[in-house]
């Protein structure tokens, strides 16, 4: 009879404990904690280090920081830039972030002082406009537009101190590009690099070694506009990535607006299941949950199926979504200065 009792104990308390791991289990985001910041420009460009320590730029120069995960931020005015647009940055801690502006002239700036100066590390020609860039440990690779009939492809081994044009960009139609809607249509994994155009054709350039050899791979995502193609991608695993995009002049059609690789982005096929609402300009993934959330100006969206399925939680719109490097934290920038992180 003791036996049998210390065996029912035994029971219940794995009941219990199995009852209380499912009860913890979030089923959906919460939405976002919008946050003031004291700056109303455009902000496309974001870089979450920690969950504390985030960088933030775009329009009219603009640049910020919190290290308070959002209570307080700095900002100011990339020295002599501030008619620039900064679409993309690259936090490495409270001290030093790396800067691209896209265009008229196209650049890329380093501070090393969290802010207070920028030096000037790289500039483009005059035909040069600058759409993203990807940094993982001390290389980093910049995509930019076609100039004659070739893709910019611009590489860093140190941080960003210094950078070097390849000349192994892989070729391109007259008139193709990509979008700088968010800085995210680029991605770096060791050695392999993958990238997209938009507009007309709307496909994915992969590098298997680091740029010197590259694949055009075609997709079925909305295309065949300037306006229309993928705008962002993300990468779930080794071999599962995820491309959002649609069309955004066109901000709530919700029409071949996600296509997803099973094979490292060799093939890509369309999302079958319940689309996002809308034209999405960023995409990241949260593995914490096993959460893919997008956005785009007419909201925000999550799928928790690898991109299949997807559910709209918040009608907050923003331009651009990234996991921190600690992967603890979701953060979204938009227009007016807004940046949140995700509430779960």
């Amino acid at each position: 009879m003791k036996i049998q009792m210390i065996w029912l104990g035994m029971l219940f308390l794995l009941l219990s404990c199995q009852e209380n791991r499912k009860t913890s289990i979030i089923e959906a985001p919460k939405g976002w904690i919008v946050f003031e910041t004291p700056v109303q420009a455009s902000l496309r460009g974001l870089s979450p280090v920690t969950e504390n320590l985030v960088w933030a730029s775009g329009s009219e120069g603009t640049w910020l920081k919190t290290i308070d995960g959002g209570k307080t931020w700095e900002h100011g005015k990339v020295n002599g830039f501030d008619t620039l647009d900064f679409r993309d940055i690259e936090g490495i801690d409270a001290s030093t972030a790396i800067i691209m502006s896209s265009g008229q002239p196209a650049l890329i700036l380093k501070t090393k002082d969290g802010g207070k100066s920028w030096e000037k590390k790289f500039e483009g020609t005059d035909e040069d406009f600058f759409d993203g860039m990807f940094f993982q440990r001390k290389k980093g690779v910049l995509i930019g537009d076609p100039a004659n009939n070739t893709w910019k492809i611009i590489t860093s081994n140190d941080l960003g101190e210094t950078w070097t044009v390849s000349e192994r960009g892989p070729e391109a139609k007259s008139g193709a590009g990509s979008f700088a809607a968010s800085g995210s249509t680029i991605l770096k994994d060791e050695n392999r690099i993958w990238f997209a155009s938009g507009g007309e054709e709307s496909n994915i350039y992969f590098s298997p070694d680091g740029g010197m050899h590259w694949r055009k791979i075609s997709t079925p995502i909305l295309q065949g506009e300037p306006s229309q193609g993928i705008f962002s991608l993300a990468k779930i695993s080794s071999n599962v990535l995820v491309a959002v995009g649609g069309d955004y002049l066109q901000q709530d059609l919700s029409e071949k607006n996600v296509v997803i690789s099973q094979n490292g982005g060799l093939e890509w096929h369309l999302a079958q299941g319940n689309l996002p609402n809308g034209y999405k300009s960023g995409v990241a993934y949260f593995p914490f949950h096993h959460w893919l959330i997008s956005v785009g100006p007419s909201g925000s969206d999550f799928s928790k199926d690898g991109g299949h399925n997807w559910q709209k939680f918040s009608d907050e719109g923003f331009h651009a979504v990234f996991r921190d490097k600690a992967q603890s934290s979701i953060w979204a920038s938009g227009a007016k200065g807004k940046i949140a992180r995700l509430d779960y």
